[in-house]
């Protein structure tokens, strides 16, 4: 069996000269939801771009046994939905209704199947009455389960998602985390909540100096005080 993710020796610098991955190896079984944690600069942004593309080093990357390359990056592209930490830079179209339209379009579904993609995904993420309203004018809260609708409207395979609590207050945060838990697909998340980490995930990285440290269950890992400390991270 494949895994869902499959990351091989991944290692990639910005044009500056400033390496951000160093020999990458991460692993995500189907249907398990894994959390990638770390402190600022570790790599972890960068990680997730490479997992479509948008990214390319020096490695090997395998999406449910598929390798991530010039010819296959239409169907990766398919079957990873990457989530943004900023929702501004996932939702720039007159409504909210053309936003989650915009990837079913563009794979040329008919009108009725857009259709019918917009209203299953904006009901997922409980947002069914906001077609017509303008991603502008909608609290940080809303514009992240809009940015998620946007990749769901795509039925990916596997969800990656970039810091997804950041910015929101305690209501906001709680409703998201409600429906990541419902959400029953393979699932990667960069995030610095800890506290949404030890409730969320059973399989946790930790990713440091552009590395992955340790891999492992989540709780194994969280027990583990000096472990954490010594890689910027606080226990929950």
């Amino acid at each position: 069996m494949h895994h869902a993710i499959d990351v091989s020796d991944l290692s990639f610098s910005y044009p500056d000269g400033r390496q951000a991955l160093d020999g990458v190896t991460l692993s995500v079984a189907p249907g398990q939801k894994t959390a990638l944690v770390g402190p600022n600069g570790a790599g972890k942004s960068t990680l997730l771009l490479h997992l479509n593309g948008v990214l390319r080093g020096e490695g090997s990357i395998h999406v449910s046994g598929l390798e991530v390359g010039d010819d296959s990056i239409g169907a990766i592209r398919a079957a990873v939905g990457l989530v943004f930490q900023d929702p501004d830079d996932q939702l720039f179209s007159p409504t909210v209704f053309d936003d989650v339209a915009f990837g079913p379009i563009h794979l040329g579904f008919s009108e009725d199947e857009v259709r019918k993609r917009v209203a299953d995904a904006l009901d997922v993420v409980e947002m069914q009455d906001y077609e017509n309203r303008v991603p502008f004018h909608l609290s940080i809260g809303e514009k992240k389960r809009i940015s998620i609708a946007t990749v769901l409207s795509m039925n990916p395979e596997i969800l990656v998602l970039d810091e997804p609590t950041a910015g929101l207050d305690p209501r906001a945060r709680r409703n998201l985390i409600t429906l990541l838990r419902d959400l029953d697909m393979t699932m990667l998340v960069s995030t610095h909540d800890m506290a949404m980490v030890s409730e969320l995930f059973r399989q946790l990285a930790v990713m440091d100096g552009g590395r992955i440290v340790r891999e492992g269950r989540t709780t194994e890992i969280l027990a583990d005080s000096d472990f954490l400390h010594r890689h910027g991270l606080e226990k929950p």
